[in-house]
């Protein structure tokens, strides 16, 4: 990352302008995505300056709870985990420094779960002798409730998923936002792996062996690497009665050479490779090919217009193929999964699996 413009360096403007609405949808304040970002002028510094201003954010928010103030300590402490979250995402160079922040991530929202409202709670579900981690949260509603499982991308992590999963509960859905493999606190153990279904068919029995939530009503949502799974999982496993595919590759490889260097590293340090091609050729199982037919539950498919990640040719692709009811959302302007154009298709998006579930 020593490429510079002016004395910044390439990865440092590329976030400065193109991660704003992203990690403002995440969680962080608009004000230190601009102060923090303006800051920084090398891409080695950048997690250490995340770090420092989720510090901040951890610090009111354990002031808070010590004082027994619920309700301000955990949205503070979900502040800091999403600035601690955004300094380690793609911080795949320095791997020490990218999951001590991580760890810090974790931590801060877990602290936060109980005191949240709705409430939460941090679950462990077994997988292949180890763990998978999600966070649960459930409204106030008399169950047994419908459930959508939030889906992460090669990125992101349960930790970012704050704001996604109020748009479910506050329509009557519990919400799963889960680490499956290669991803979060799984990305250590496992490598990230294109056959979604295996785990995520895990998932969907321990859903199903709880009375407080309908394992006949399950909806999946992902984003990315996300959009992917999410096709995948539904074409196997009719458990999904519904779901929503936000800027998914129909074909990873297709879309791989034109991601930037940064993304690239998180794929090679997601699959557990040595080099970024050996990254490259593992993405080849990654691909929807004679599977997306085999969708038959309601699906809604964004495609954003401006994505430079993944085409959104992928997203016009799925929505031929699948066998179902389709929604499919093209979005002028929108960049990679939308969420500069958040107010187009967020809440629409939220009511749309409220129906599908019978939710509220």
């Amino acid at each position: 990352m020593d490429t510079q413009t002016g004395g910044t360096e390439h990865a440092v403007l590329h976030a400065r302008t193109g991660w704003m609405a992203r990690c403002v949808a995440g969680g962080v304040p608009i004000a230190d995505f601009v102060e923090v970002t303006s800051s920084i002028e090398r891409w080695k510094d950048w997690c250490a300056a995340w770090s420092a201003r989720a510090a901040i954010h951890e610090g009111i928010g354990r002031d808070a709870l010590a004082a027994g103030r619920g309700l301000s300590a955990g949205q503070h402490l979900s502040t800091a985990a999403s600035c601690y979250h955004f300094g380690k995402f793609l911080f795949c160079e320095y791997p020490e420094e990218m999951r001590a922040a991580h760890e810090k991530a974790v931590e801060c929202r877990t602290l936060a779960l109980p005191h949240l409202s709705p409430a939460g709670e941090r679950v462990e579900i077994p997988f292949e002798g180890k763990h998978l981690f999600a966070n649960l949260r459930r409204p106030a509603a008399a169950g047994p409730l419908p459930v959508v499982i939030l889906i992460p991308g090669m990125d992101s992590t349960k930790e970012e998923f704050h704001n996604a999963e109020q748009l479910f509960l506050d329509r009557g859905m519990a919400t799963l936002s889960l680490d499956g493999p290669g991803q979060g606190e799984a990305e250590y153990d496992f490598p990230i792996r294109h056959d979604y279904e295996v785990p995520c068919g895990v998932v969907m029995d321990w859903i199903a062996a709880r009375s407080d939530l309908d394992g006949g009503r399950i909806g999946l949502s992902g984003a990315s690497m996300g959009g992917y799974y999410v096709p995948r999982v539904a074409a196997f496993d009719k458990r999904v009665k519904a779901a929503i595919a936000n800027g998914g590759a129909f074909n990873v490889l297709n879309n791989f050479d034109q991601r930037p260097q940064t993304l690239k590293e998180a794929y090679r340090l997601r699959t557990h490779s040595a080099t970024v091609a050996e990254a490259r050729e593992k993405t080849a199982a990654f691909d929807l090919e004679g599977i997306a037919r085999h969708v038959t539950c309601p699906i809604m498919i964004i495609g954003a217009m401006a994505d430079r990640i993944t085409s959104y040719r992928d997203a016009e692709r799925l929505a031929r193929e699948v066998s179902g009811p389709v929604e499919l959302l093209l979005l002028e302007g929108a960049n990679h999964v939308a969420h500069n154009r958040g107010h187009m298709f967020k809440t629409q998006a939220a009511d749309w699996m409220a129906a599908q579930l019978g939710a509220g």
